[in-house]
């Protein structure tokens, strides 16, 4: 069992070997106990972890947020909120990973910002060519329509529309690949 006087490295031995929902008790059980700031940050990373391997990014998400809370610098709040936007993006949160860019964006300095758009905005890109290699169709529709909505140059803005427009017609969604057409 976890107590609050325990280093990181005995944090990590103990949960070795553990299931992942033990983990996750074991670590929520910690987090009661009220440690640190920078080993509760380290607690709710490692649930992020957990959370992120077995699928269920919504709740990584949480505890990425969480330990951008639990953080100290504003290096590491914008870390953790573009974490937290990546996972809810994976999780097909659009509204909540808006959300968590902009809390990004509150922390950082106009150059950060820039850099940090760019960075969501490709990683929606990469999500998107996952799910077409996957033929997870809908699901790459979704995020190519997102992107239309983001601010974007007219060559990519080309370019989702054509792989939009393929999608549609693969999914038998013709009005709406005409649409594009025009």
């Amino acid at each position: 069992m976890l107590n609050k006087g325990m280093s990181k490295a005995e944090i990590e031995e103990e949960l070795r070997g553990k299931g992942d929902f033990v983990k996750v008790d074991y670590l929520n059980r910690y987090l009661k106990e009220t440690p640190s700031i920078d080993m509760r940050k380290f607690a709710f990373l490692k649930m992020a972890e957990i959370y992120e391997n077995k699928g269920t990014f919504i709740e990584a998400a949480r505890n990425y947020e969480n330990a951008a809370t639990s953080s100290l610098t504003f290096v590491e709040k914008i870390e953790y909120h573009i974490k937290e936007c990546q996972s809810y993006i994976k999780g097909n949160e659009f509204v909540r990973a808006d959300q968590a860019l902009k809390k990004a964006m509150v922390e950082a300095n106009a150059t950060q910002r820039n850099e940090i758009y760019i960075k969501v905005k490709e990683f929606y890109k990469r999500m998107a060519e996952i799910y077409e290699r996957e033929s997870k169709r809908n699901h790459a529709v979704r995020i190519y329509e997102k992107l239309l909505l983001m601010r974007i140059s007219d060559i990519e803005k080309k370019e989702i529309k054509d792989k939009l427009k393929g999608l549609y017609e693969k999914l038998g969604k013709i009005k709406e690949a005409n649409k594009l057409g025009e």
